[in-house]
């Protein structure tokens, strides 16, 4: 399956936007979804395009019959520290959970441990350097290591980058969301921070079918683009998982005439991926995915053509994203420079902690080289 869709007349510059500091969120609102939310109907008129909204209006935005898919995954306290047997410190972040009581982690030292040392963990755990892949490195705890309840009972929550505070008691509860029940994300899927379980019921009373899909989120998320030329960019790689019972929704929902709604950039890179590689490797054309495991690489950017997802709901992105890239896709980059203009204008909250977009697949998608 190709990796990306990237125009070559696309260059990171185009997605560059100004961000006054002061707007991104550090803390998540006092209640769980008592946050904003703009709605962009990229087809509409203009001047009818933008509107504001509160989460809480999202049940009669959706309109029953359609299937909201959300992201299951759950966050480890990934972030671990310790000493090399020299006594130099060591921050771990895990990456990835391989079984047996292997894990991938980003390692910070002053000088790399070397192949076959071990790192002690500050409350008592032991592991093992076995070597390098790619960008992290392979550790071993030990094959009897429940990996998953040590970094629960000794792990710090990894909070994004831009978040200045260290996760407390609150974090840990804010930064997971409600239905979070499978362990190995290391970044939140944080459109679906908004939901609490009083939201879902709403939405399940509305007559919006209700379905999950899983997608480790990796740390690569927060990686910055570092190629101007768009088309030598490299996504990072994500685990997901895409049940039976969510693939039957999805053909009972479209055969029914309702949306496919995508409750993060989570849920939609999982979904045309799989879509994507279907379609590359089946000659049925009565199926448009099937159930299973998977991992993504799938960089979305302006052309690329969407299969599955009709509506998206997510937060706002940090400039010169792959992220940014994926929702400029989805909506055509002119109508997503003037949300995030007003947006800005308008003092939303951006980020993991900030407030929501409900965006409409574009039908016509007119691209420019302009900033967004």
């Amino acid at each position: 399956m190709p990796s990306t869709h990237t125009p070559a007349s696309l260059s990171l510059s185009d997605f560059n936007y100004a961000l006054p500091p002061g707007l991104i969120a550090q803390h998540p609102p006092a209640e769980r979804g008592a946050s904003r939310l703009l709605h962009l109907q990229p087809d509409a008129p203009q001047n009818a395009r933008l509107h504001d909204r509160q989460f809480a209006d999202l049940p009669q935005l959706l309109s029953a019959g359609d299937l909201l898919l959300l992201n299951d995954t759950r966050v480890l306290k990934a972030r671990l520290h310790g000493h090399k047997d020299s006594g130099g410190r060591v921050e771990l972040l895990v990456e990835r959970l391989l079984g047996e009581g292997r894990v991938l982690a980003q390692l910070r030292a002053s000088k790399t441990p070397p192949i076959g040392s071990g790192i002690q963990l500050d409350g008592g755990a032991r592991l093992q350097m076995l070597g390098r892949e790619g960008e992290f490195f392979l550790l071993d705890f030990g094959r009897d290591t429940d990996v998953a309840a040590l970094l629960e009972q000794h792990g710090q929550l990894p909070l994004p980058p831009y978040i200045r505070h260290a996760a407390d008691a609150s974090d840990d509860e804010r930064y997971q969301t409600v239905f979070a029940r499978n362990p190995g994300a290391v970044a939140a899927p944080t459109a679906s921070l908004h939901f609490d379980h009083a939201m879902l019921q709403r939405l399940r009373e509305a007559g919006v079918q209700l379905a999950h899909i899983t997608l480790h989120v990796g740390a690569g998320t927060f990686q910055p683009v570092r190629e101007d030329d768009l088309s030598q960019h490299r996504m990072h790689a994500e685990r997901y998982h895409i049940p039976e019972e969510t693939v039957l929704a999805i053909q009972r929902t479209r055969a029914a005439g309702g949306r496919i709604v995508a409750a993060g950039t989570t849920v939609l890179r999982a979904l045309e991926s799989a879509a994507a590689l279907h379609h590359e490797r089946s000659s049925d054309p009565a199926t448009e995915l099937i159930a299973g495991d998977g991992e993504t690489r799938l960089f979305i950017t302006p052309g690329y053509r969407f299969r599955l997802v009709d509506r998206l709901i997510t937060n706002f992105h940090l400039p010169k994203s792959t992220l940014l890239m994926l929702v400029s896709a989805f909506a055509g980059m002119s109508a997503i420079r003037s949300a995030y203009a007003h947006a800005i204008a308008s003092e939303y909250r951006f980020f993991s902690y900030g407030d929501a977009m409900l965006i409409e697949r574009a039908q016509i998608q007119p691209e420019s080289r302009t900033s967004v």
